[in-house]
């Protein structure tokens, strides 16, 4: 596993594109990262860092809640502390899809755009075959998973959303 991830984390001879704009590099990065490595862990390490995620805003809305809000019955208060911990989770869930389909959308693309020194002097490659390969293949069977489990995972939590806020307005 170091070997391959050596050879493919390393700089490419035949290629133009900066090392930190090639696409598998930047997937690697990603993966790397401590919010997104966590997306793409284990399924059960996906569920257990969520619930302990959704535990401790839980705990800290409730502390910013009492504070800044003031609320005449606990019901308002559960449902209010349920409401912005499941909105943080949301906008953390958007951030995620956002930085991965970046990622599958240069890693499935057959050119890449790259800067050369700034941002006025930008470059088009088209890739080589066996990169278009290989990226390809990263991206449909390391990626794709990836952003199908945040998508089904953002779609719950804002169900989960509007059905508080339901309950908010109605209390």
């Amino acid at each position: 596993m170091f070997l391959l991830k050596y050879f493919m984390f390393s700089k490419k001879i035949n290629c133009p594109v900066p090392f930190d704009q090639q696409p598998l590099n930047e997937y690697f990065l990603l993966k790397e990262s401590f919010l997104f490595s966590w997306s793409v862990s284990h399924k059960n390490t996906f569920i257990s860092g969520l619930f302990v995620l959704f535990i401790v805003l839980f705990f800290l809305f409730a502390i910013f809640i009492s504070i800044f809000i003031s609320v005449s019955n606990f019901s308002k208060f559960l449902l209010l502390n349920l409401l912005f911990s499941n909105l943080f989770i949301f906008v953390l869930f958007i951030r995620l899809y956002l930085g991965w389909s970046y990622v599958v959308k240069r890693l499935m693309s057959s050119t890449v755009f790259y800067e050369e020194s700034g941002w006025y002097d930008g470059q088009v490659w088209i890739k080589t075959s066996d990169y278009l390969i290989q990226d390809r293949l990263v991206g449909i069977y390391q990626v794709m998973p990836c952003i199908v489990r945040i998508k089904y995972s953002c779609l719950s939590i804002f169900f989960n959303c509007l059905l508080i806020y339901l309950f908010v307005s109605i209390f």
